[in-house]
């Protein structure tokens, strides 16, 4: 049994928790996620099994699509709802709707966070919310994102009340805390902030009309139809640039030839090289020390 499931995650369950929970609706230990959301988010989570499960480095380096919440007035310690409150600010004023906007329009592109300290960025090979449970108070790694687009989901032109909320749609990086995300906003319109709902909407080459629950699941299995809510590697994989090869330089592939770059790819950026046959056969990366040819990082020896 090989492929991705595209699994609607229910809230209050951690992405360990679902893994585990499909190794035993499939009875196969060989089964991995590709990439965590917190226990209070639902939506779009791969769910690689069997061989695709080699598939994880690249699914989890896709960009992603939220839909989130905000709400203004008081920050916590977690980022998001379910912290305990640490600053409160009345929002005593009227927020335009351009105000918002304007602050969206600052957060597109490149972007710096501090990942909360509830979160699972290692620090000296510990967990930052490992840190945080104990109390203790460390530095924090500052990194670049990128927001490729953020919209605001709603038709108020003003903004008014004690708190105020307000959903948004963001399309994303990886590694983009949507919380700290949220937080920024705050800071921009002049209040704490935290954020009070999010949902992923899509993971990759993944929506959230793709996705079935474990339901759903257990319901095609019993039925003999997983093959409905499988879906195989090449299918997984179908975002990244393509390349098929002939079948004397499939044997290269398997030799781990290197290949001119004619696609222009960019250091770090992957390739799927597929067969005759339209199976795919290897991932390739430009070659970091000649640009000008492309090399393997993983080949599929069963594919």
């Amino acid at each position: 049994m090989n492929g991705v499931i595209a699994l609607n995650k229910p809230t209050g369950l951690t992405s360990h928790d679902c893994v585990f929970k499909i190794r035993k609706i499939l009875k196969t230990k060989k089964v991995g996620h590709t990439g965590t959301l917190d226990p209070e988010v639902t939506g779009v989570l791969p769910i690689c099994v069997g061989e695709a499960t080699k598939l994880i480095p690249y699914l989890t380096d896709d960009r992603k699509k939220y839909v989130g919440e905000i709400t203004l007035g008081f920050s916590t310690t977690t980022e998001d709802a379910h912290g305990e409150v640490i600053e409160q600010k009345k929002v005593e004023r009227i927020i335009s709707r351009d105000e918002i906007l304007n602050v969206l329009s600052q957060l597109t592109g490149e972007i710096s966070q501090t990942p909360p300290m509830y979160s699972a960025v290692k620090v000296n090979g510990k967990k930052l919310y490992e840190y945080a449970r104990a109390g203790i108070e460390v530095e924090r790694p500052t990194r670049t994102v990128t927001i490729y687009e953020i919209n605001l989901l709603d038709d108020r032109e003003t903004f008014e009340g004690e708190t105020i909320s307000f959903r948004f749609e963001v399309f994303c990086s990886k590694g983009t805390y949507i919380r700290t995300l949220a937080v920024q906003m705050g800071e921009m319109l002049g209040f704490p902030a935290h954020m009070s709902y999010l949902t992923r909407t899509k993971a990759g080459s993944f929506s959230i009309s793709d996705c079935v629950t474990f339901e759903e699941l257990e319901e095609k299995l019993e039925q003999g139809n997983i093959n409905q809510v499988m879906l195989s590697m090449e299918q997984a994989l179908n975002e990244y640039p393509r390349l098929t090869v002939s079948a004397e330089d499939e044997a290269k592939v398997f030799n781990g030839s290197f290949f001119p770059n004619h696609m222009n790819c960019k250091e770090g950026e992957f390739i799927a090289v597929y067969n005759e046959n339209n199976r795919i056969i290897a991932m390739y990366t430009p070659n970091p020390k000649n640009n000008h040819v492309i090399k393997p990082t993983r080949v599929f020896h069963n594919q």
